[in-house]
């Protein structure tokens, strides 16, 4: 992936997590980019009160995959590390 497509799709993917900030800030929690793999994988950091939360899968799956997938179709996954 040359880097101008890797920027465009970071752009695409903060796009994103921007349009789901809000929610996860109402609820004390943040979530950070901290990758974007090779093949497409996006590896987020959950922050705040969603680090931990019992409910952060369900937040990661259905509000912020769903979230950056409509922007960026061609990810592979979304994982959540340390």
């Amino acid at each position: 992936m040359n880097n101008n497509l890797k920027e465009d799709i970071i752009q695409k993917i903060l796009a994103a997590i921007g349009e789901v900030r809000p929610y996860l800030n109402a609820d004390g929690g943040d979530v950070e980019l901290v990758d974007l793999t090779a093949d497409n994988t996006v590896k987020v950091r959950l922050k705040g009160a969603c680090d931990g939360c019992p409910f952060s899968m369900m937040t990661l799956k259905a509000g912020i995959e769903q979230a950056i997938r409509s922007k960026f179709p061609e990810m592979k996954e979304l994982i959540a590390v340390e």
